[in-house]
């Protein structure tokens, strides 16, 4: 399931700030969601590039682990939208875009289990943030967090694995 969540642009979709009250978000933009995993549990969520009131989604702690994974129950692998912590690129017309990419660490935080694509700059700041002192980098995170990831993934992976020799 994408995009997760508020994403109903097209245009400047990757440069969008949502501002949502928590009601509105939770009864129309949320619900589908919510139905979703509740009754069908499916494997995968992504992300979205937007910002909902003023935070990335793919950073978002409340959308990512509070709201899908302890609310809802979701099992799945959660997923970034393809660069989202890439360097924002100008428009056709040659403006920059007012909020810069997603922080690689800060995902891992709010609960992706998955950066889309990954790159290396993203491994070496999440490597950077496992276990750093509080100040030393912008998103600390635990090596039990990188884990649940990895843990997650792997899940997954042997879930959707259904090949047999008789395939």
């Amino acid at each position: 399931m994408k995009h997760f969540a508020c994403n109903n642009l097209e245009d400047n979709r990757a440069y969008n700030n949502s501002h949502v009250t928590e009601r509105t978000l939770r009864e129309i933009y949320l619900k589908g969601f919510e139905i979703a995993i509740r009754k069908a549990q499916p494997l995968a969520l992504m992300s979205s590039y937007n910002m909902l009131n003023g935070i990335h989604t793919a950073n978002s702690v409340d959308l990512l682990t509070k709201a899908a994974r302890q609310e809802w129950g979701f099992e799945g692998l959660i997923m970034t939208d393809w660069g989202t912590t890439a360097e924002p690129k100008p428009d056709l017309e040659g403006r920059m875009p007012l909020y810069g990419p997603s922080n690689a660490a800060a995902c891992i935080k709010a609960g992706n289990d998955l950066l889309m694509p990954g790159s290396k700059e993203d491994v070496e700041e999440i490597l950077a943030s496992v276990d750093a002192e509080e100040g030393t980098v912008k998103y600390p995170i635990t090596l039990e967090e990188l884990r649940g990831c990895a843990e997650r993934i792997l899940r997954i992976i042997a879930k959707s694995n259904t090949y047999t020799e008789e395939s």
